[in-house]
């Protein structure tokens, strides 16, 4: 039975893909991403049910657009299987089989899923707008104080941690909305701090440390590459410019679901 429950798993972080791409598309150009229906961004034609079947209608298509014959971006399909295959992984680690399937592990999952959104969302505008979405960061919030409120009333969870951190979060938007009417500009800075806090709220200190310097080892080697490659081909101007194109946040949204992959994998093996 747990091979059919799997499966299960696999459609729903598939359609969770296929929400993710969208949700990165329209999210920086402010466009509506729950009710305005799924269209093709060349031709705009809107898409039938058989174009949003995840997986299968890329390959039925053949990676074009029913309509116009453009090509769709493999990203879609590769971000559907990865999303999909996700899922089983997190679930396998956290000891979700159909025999000791109950409401408290299908609560945890769902909230690991939301989980999963805010990294993906983050890692996904990062790297292609290098930016922090402000509504992103807001949803990021609400679910880790639903998830504080779910512990503190389920596991009597010492609440003094997450009050410390809800305190944070507060000094950070005061502090963001007056960077906001000084400069009328939204804060990167700002936005990976609430990404590190909101982290910290669902996992520990211990695995955001460790993401931390695995995103800073990743940049490290980024920059290491960039200079090799790009060695007697700039002016200093570009040199002081590379920091600035660095996308943080995907890299340490990335870094961040490695971790939690390995750490879950290692508690298990203990």
């Amino acid at each position: 039975m747990n091979i059919f429950l799997y499966i299960l798993l696999f459609i729903i972080g598939s359609l969770f893909g296929s929400f993710y791409t969208l949700a990165v598309y329209r999210i920086p150009k402010k466009q509506d991403i729950i009710h305005t229906h799924s269209y093709c961004p060349n031709c705009n034609h809107k898409l039938g049910l058989l174009d949003l079947f995840p997986i299968i209608s890329y390959i039925a298509l053949r990676g074009k657009c029913r309509y116009c014959k453009e090509k769709i971006r493999p990203r879609y399909f590769i971000l559907e299987i990865l999303s999909g295959t996700l899922f089983i992984l997190l679930a396998y680690l956290i000891g979700i089989r159909f025999e000791t399937l109950n409401v408290i592990k299908i609560i945890d999952f769902s909230f690991i899923a939301l989980y999963l959104t805010f990294l993906i969302l983050i890692a996904g505008i990062d790297k292609e707008n290098r930016k922090i979405q402000k509504g992103v960061s807001i949803y990021g919030i609400v679910i880790s104080i639903m998830y504080m409120i779910y512990l503190c009333i389920v596991d009597q969870t010492n609440i003094y941690r997450y009050a410390i951190y809800l305190g944070i979060y507060i000094i950070i938007l005061i502090l963001d909305t007056i960077t906001l009417k000084k400069l009328a500009i939204s804060s990167y800075t700002t936005g990976i701090l609430l990404m590190l806090v909101t982290m910290i709220m669902f996992t520990n200190e211990y695995i955001v440390t460790t993401s931390i310097i695995l995103t800073l080892l990743t940049i490290a080697i980024y920059i290491l590459e960039y200079k090799i490659k790009e060695i007697g081909k700039r002016k200093k101007q570009e040199e002081k410019q590379i920091a600035k194109t660095i996308s943080i946040g995907f890299y340490l949204a990335v870094s961040n679901i490695i971790v939690i992959i390995l750490a879950l994998a290692l508690n298990q093996c203990i």
